[in-house]
């Protein structure tokens, strides 16, 4: 064998040119590497753990209260959504069908993400996540570009070069997450990552081929946090930040179509309804955890529009703070997530997204709004607004691949959306008259100080806008009020 080595450290490319597509170096390449079946198991454990991810990342968006926390879990499930779809093809290139890939690869592993998504606390999650898991799959996937053969494995290694990028990413995200939170809970590490620790350990690692410490050969772990089903959580949260919940006093999208109006004030409720959107990524949650049995391209489509639409979130956000803005101080209400996640079925939500999607379509919907960016000579909320329409027509094909396809017609999709969004009630005056809001006005306060910010004196009848949407939906059909 070294005598073979030699030859590959002799060997002279023509002028000296860089060797095997410049892929890898002879003595590498002439390395044995994995045979296909220790290739195939490896990269389905890879692809079992980040379909487990991504069940973690997505279940915890709608209750978890953290607004940081819900984005980086909605941009996390994107990642390992793609990863799984990658990982999944590149083993369909190998191996003829049934696949097996949705075959639990090892009990223990199984246990492991078994207790990380039934774990309601946040810290001890994160901590299981980028503490545990996220340097164990990384690890696993170096060893298989390492120790796999770079010419013969070369799909394999791009694959995994290409999740790592991103995995690192995550993994750098959540060692700064992690700092963070240990800060505000100084409790240490618990006996439950212990244990997870030690279901990683006897498992062999995510790739199975780690040494398995001697003194836990035998040695049975039992479930924590996954000793009861785990259920998905519909309720939504929100953390302190968000204030009045309930409030639905102002009517954006009449104000947006109100001839006259300035459209720098326009966007103002622009950026209000970017960080509205924060409720769409609580909504589509639970409509991929509780619709099982779907292609795996469904939860990847599905998944990415629920990424588009946390950073839609977050242009909001950053579009309030390029004014000076304190947006906390502005009522983000969850009252459309949390209304159709406790009254309507995942279909019915699904219909009731997609119907949205639709009526964003024309040109009184997404255009209009790129276009009063454009009017408001703010670059940046015009740049958000063109990248916004954008997303709305990937999302509207998506609605058409996974929800349109489950009815004759296109017109009966759409009707039954619009049916399910008017059974969803959202009850403005229940909400005032049992105390959980007075519906402020808080519109006179967000222009005033925008006003004073640019330097500009409020015009009176901008001022005293107090449309609200009693009675009326966000798309202003007319609302029945709960008897």
């Amino acid at each position: 064998m070294n005598r073979i080595l030699d030859r590959g450290e002799n060997y002279q490319q023509l002028k000296g040119l860089p060797a095997l597509a410049g892929i890898a170096a002879f003595p590498d390449a002439i390395s044995k590497g994995l045979s296909i079946d220790e290739c195939v198991g490896r990269l389905k454990r890879y692809r079992y753990a980040l379909k487990r991810l991504h069940q973690i990342f997505n279940d915890h968006i709608t209750s978890e209260p953290i607004y940081e926390l819900k984005m980086v879990f909605s941009l996390h499930s994107h990642y390992c959504a793609e990863h799984v779809a990658a990982l999944g093809t590149r083993v369909g290139e190998m191996r003829e069908p049934p696949l097996g890939l949705d075959r639990v690869p090892d009990s223990r592993l199984g246990l492991l993400f078994d207790e990380i998504v039934g774990q309601r606390d946040t810290t001890q999650r994160i901590e299981a996540i980028y503490g545990l898991v996220l340097p164990a799959l990384v690890r696993a996937m170096d060893r298989h570009i390492d120790e796999t053969n770079p010419l013969a494995d070369h799909p394999s290694v791009r694959v995994c070069r290409f999740a790592l990028l991103e995995l690192r990413e995550m993994l750098d995200y959540g060692e700064r997450a992690i700092g963070c939170l240990r800060e505000a809970d100084a409790s240490g590490r618990s006996a439950w990552i212990d244990s997870l620790s030690s279901l990683l350990a006897q498992a062999g690692g995510i790739d199975g081929t780690e040494p398995v410490p001697g003194h836990l050969a035998g040695v049975t772990i039992a479930p924590m946090c996954s000793a009861e089903p785990y259920e998905y959580d519909l309720e939504v949260r929100r953390d302190g930040r968000f204030g009045d919940p309930f409030n639905m006093g102002v009517n954006a999208e009449i104000f947006l179509h109100t001839e006259g109006f300035d459209p720098a004030a326009k966007v103002l409720m622009l950026y209000f309804k970017r960080l509205r959107e924060i409720d769409v990524p609580e909504m589509m949650a639970g409509i991929i955890a509780q619709t099982p049995d779907k292609p795996w391209d469904y939860y990847r489509e599905m998944t990415r529009q629920l990424w588009d639409e946390a950073r839609h979130a977050m242009m909001g956000e950053v579009g309030f703070v390029s004014l000076g803005i304190d947006w906390t101080r502005i009522p983000i209400n969850f009252t459309w997530s949390r209304s159709l996640n406790l009254q309507l079925t995942p279909i019915e939500r699904h219909a009731v997204l997609y119907f949205i999607e639709q009526g964003l379509m024309p040109k009184s919907g997404k255009r209009h709004e790129w276009e009063v960016g454009v009017a408001s000579q703010n670059p940046l909320a015009a740049t958000f607004q063109d990248y916004d329409w954008a997303d709305e027509v990937l999302h509207a094909q998506i609605g058409r691949n996974w929800y349109v396809s489950q009815f004759e017609s296109a017109k009966e999709a759409i009707d039954y959306g619009d049916e399910c969004w008017t059974r969803a009630l959202l009850d403005w005056g229940r909400w005032r008259d049992d105390g959980l809001t007075d519906h402020r006005n808080w519109w006179p306060d967000l222009y005033a100080e925008a006003c004073q910010l640019a330097g500009i004196e409020p015009r009176e009848d901008i001022l005293a806008y107090a449309e609200t949407y009693e009675g009326k939906r966000a798309d202003l059909k007319a609302t029945v009020p709960m008897e």
